[in-house]
């Protein structure tokens, strides 16, 4: 007897970025606002992470309000609806719920539905996992439109008194449709993780730890906390070598790269990137995290929608984007922007 043969989904050739969009935190943080508690300084900020403000967003705001209002915005950017959405997924470390998951959630409140919908978590990593996602499933035929969120409440997770993270963060959501394109518009992602390192970046405890707490205790709610000089020679010694080969994959030379969209964590850290991997001096360089902050998997995203929205970059410019964070998760890949 002859085995039937499996209808596949057609394959389209190439996928590319369609349209991105972008909200913050409503409320103007700086640096004077919050150095009391940790014991520090608007210079030593600036000095050190290149931060003058961070935007962060009022407690009748949720993660879901920011995700909604920054898909809408890509939307409105690719010319499409919610309707048009073939898959939804949206990066996060923030949502509270463990389920169900936000994706589905911001789905339902864009006319997504019934689009497959489901969240990431890769922390500063996970909107470029996103973006990987999405342009395999765009050019594998399984959706024809996706839309790739990066969403963050960063402050929920705040311990003012922290001096490791608390005074980088801020919140926002950052979105971008992906869809079919006649040309390659999404390069070949490189990425991986290194669980090994995991304790450089994470929570102070487990949300188990904070329900068994017994009275009196000292374990309180969970908040984030970071091995900063440990963070800092990760991401500057072993995160320039994956974005190097990100061109690499994607057929180019650092002298083709328009514009370097890397994670808003640290301007010198940004700094130290340009300067390694060799870009031209006229490279537009995001540095949305002097007044921004670090908004984690929002971070790549909203430093796009910034440099289109003031002209500094613009359609068909060539960028190299990289997101490294908590995991230790990274990914890179180079995209034609829209």
């Amino acid at each position: 007897m002859t085995r039937p043969t499996l209808r596949a989904a057609r394959p389209v050739q190439h996928a590319r970025i369609l349209g991105v969009g972008g909200v913050r935190g409503e409320n103007v943080v700086v640096n004077d606002d919050i150095v009391g508690p940790i014991n520090s300084s608007d210079e030593w900020i600036r000095q050190r992470t290149g931060i003058v403000s961070r935007r962060r967003a009022g407690q009748d705001v949720t993660v879901a309000d920011l995700a909604e209002r920054a898909a809408n915005e890509a939307l409105a950017a690719a010319g499409l609806q919610g309707s048009d959405v073939d898959t939804v997924l949206v990066s996060t470390v923030t949502w509270f719920e463990q389920t169900p998951s936000l994706a589905a959630v911001v789905a339902d409140r864009i006319g997504a539905t019934p689009a497959p919908a489901y969240d990431i978590s890769a922390a500063c990593a996970g909107y470029a996992y996103g973006i990987a996602q999405a342009d395999a499933l765009v050019r594998a035929g399984t959706a024809r439109h996706v839309l790739v969120i990066g969403v963050e409440k960063m402050s929920d997770f705040i311990d003012p008194t922290d001096r490791s993270i608390s005074f980088l963060l801020g919140d926002g959501a950052g979105a971008a449709v992906v869809g079919p394109s006649d040309e390659p518009g999404i390069g070949q992602t490189v990425w991986g993780s290194d669980g090994s390192a995991a304790a450089m970046i994470g929570q102070t405890h487990s949300w188990l730890d904070y329900r068994n707490a017994e009275p009196g205790t000292e374990v309180g709610w969970p908040t984030l906390r970071q091995e900063g000089p440990s963070v800092y020679k990760w991401a500057v010694f072993q995160m320039t070598p994956v974005a190097e080969q990100a061109i690499e994959a994607a057929g180019l030379r650092p002298e083709d790269i328009d514009v370097f969209l890397p994670h808003q964590a640290n301007m010198r850290i940004i700094d130290h990137m340009v300067k390694k991997l060799g870009l031209r001096e006229d490279v537009v360089v995001a540095r949305d995290i002097a007044e921004t902050g670090n908004t984690s998997a929002a971070s790549i995203p909203l430093a796009t929608e910034r440099l289109l929205r003031e002209g500094q970059a613009k359609s068909g410019d060539i960028a190299l984007q990289i997101g490294f964070g908590a995991g230790l998760a990274y990914a890179a890949q180079v995209v034609v922007l829209p």
